[in-house]
């Protein structure tokens, strides 16, 4: 027989329920630690372990970038916990490889998923766009 749930847990899921009714979009950007700059540009996702290195390639292109993390557009899905090697084009974004989680995986369509990613160490943003004053890059 299967036990009620406790009074414990019914309260923590109304909490859980009253955080996420308040995530509107306006109230996501305003708790953003970084600024987010629109870029596009194309990076290459690969498993941080240089074991596993050779098992998976993919190419990306990123939709926003910030000194904190990115948002990407891949064509398969990556794993929601799992630590990537990030390299980005450096013609158009002047930054180092990046070690990066993957805190989100979405579908877009059967050949398209969203993945955002939180960096291990902030990048400075200020000299790594060479399109930040052109018309491809804005601030979100």
């Amino acid at each position: 027989m299967i036990d009620p749930p406790s009074p414990e847990i019914d309260l923590a899921n109304a909490e859980l329920l009253g955080e996420l009714e308040q995530s509107t979009p306006e109230s996501v950007r305003a708790a953003r630690a970084y600024t987010r700059l629109e870029v596009r540009t194309r990076v290459v996702v690969q498993p941080a372990n240089m074991s596993e290195r050779r098992t998976l390639k993919v190419q990306g292109i990123t939709g926003d970038i910030s000194a904190g993390g990115c948002q990407l557009l891949v064509p398969i899905p990556l794993n929601v916990g799992d630590i990537y090697w990030l390299v980005f084009d450096r013609s158009v974004v002047d930054v180092s490889p990046v070690y990066g989680r993957c805190m989100r995986s979405r579908v877009i369509r059967e050949d398209a998923f969203e993945a955002g990613f939180a960096f291990f160490s902030p990048i400075d943003l200020k000299v790594a766009s060479k399109q930040s004053t052109g018309s491809d890059a804005t601030l979100i």
